[in-house]
């Protein structure tokens, strides 16, 4: 009996501190705007931190009215599916993200985990869940809300770097894909795009705070970072280091954004360009209007750590 009121004892008390949480939160800022989730690195069987933040993604979603969600990348840690029928795709997205509000479209991308598996795979769900929707391994999608246009472009970044098309025995698919088609794409995409705003999200990053091989960002910058500059593009978003950082470049206006990981989150301190950098886990929103667009780091328990902001 003892044993039975504390448990209640302790509910309450976890409701309660739920309930107070959520009225710190100020949904105003999301009004009349068009609002987008970011959540990447997400796989870890609901361990760590991945229930409460899809809990929390799911409760706050009833307030901001997401578009999509964007996922960039490592949505299965950690060697990605075998098939659409892998019990992953159970216990690493459809069992956690099962809010009602989560229902809504999901345009992902596959990150290294995912290429470490059949990353056929991940595409070919989309035949099987209504609300996975990856066209391609690379896509883009305008999307018009509230008066505002935003374009976003997603990448395919693991081929781009060497050292994944290199190491074919442990990412099988990654040598497999032609870079130079996926680079004159994006240059083409990008020369196309009308929209108030473009933002490009891939899973790696181009400038970032981390212990991996700094090759990944090279190759990036190479690579991909030279057409962003060129087309002027507003904001670029990845995953990969589980966690947060705002960082502005020498001689660039892009802001380089690398979103927490979703479950797992990992520690983090300043370099060079570094605006604003935090090692807490959680997920971001992105909101527009024809002036301004913004983007929300939001930890765990639903508080806004840092707003990149631009304007027109």
């Amino acid at each position: 009996m003892k044993m039975k009121k504390l448990f209640l004892l302790l509910s309450f008390a976890l409701c309660a501190t739920w309930a107070a949480a959520q009225e710190k939160i100020d949904y105003s800022v999301y009004e009349d705007k068009c609002n987008f989730y970011i959540a990447n690195d997400l796989g870890r069987n609901g361990y760590y931190d991945q229930k409460p933040i899809a809990e929390l993604m799911g409760v706050m979603a009833e307030e901001v009215g997401p578009e999509c969600v964007i996922a960039a990348g490592d949505i299965h840690h950690f060697d990605g599916v075998a098939s659409v029928d892998d019990p992953l795709w159970m216990t690493n997205y459809e069992l956690i993200y099962a809010h009602p509000e989560l229902m809504i479209a999901w345009h992902p991308i596959c990150g290294n985990h995912e290429y470490r598996g059949n990353t056929q795979a991940v595409m070919d769900y989309s035949r099987v869940s209504r609300r996975w929707e990856m066209p391609a391994r690379y896509y883009t999608e305008a999307f018009s809300e509230e008066g505002t246009t935003v374009r976003i472009v997603w990448i395919d970044t693991t081929p781009l770097i060497d050292k994944y098309r290199e190491e074919y025995g442990k990412y099988p698919d990654a040598c497999q894909q032609d870079i130079d088609t996926q680079l004159q794409w994006l240059d083409a995409t990008l020369a196309a795009a009308k929209e108030d705003w473009v933002i490009v999200v891939g899973h790696h990053p181009i400038y970032a705070e981390t212990s991996k091989d700094d090759v990944e960002r090279e190759d990036m910058q190479r690579r991909v970072d030279t057409l962003l500059r060129k087309h002027r593009v507003d904001m670029y978003i990845n995953g990969h280091i589980h966690n947060f950082q705002h960082i502005r470049a020498a001689g660039s206006d892009i802001d380089y954004v690398t979103n927490s990981s979703g479950s797992l989150s990992r520690k983090v301190k300043p370099i060079e360009g570094t605006v604003f950098c935090s090692s807490e886990p959680g997920f971001s929103i992105l909101s527009a209007t024809p002036r301004t667009l913004e983007l929300r780091m939001v930890d765990k328990h639903g508080k806004v750590l840092h707003t990149v902001t631009r304007q027109k």
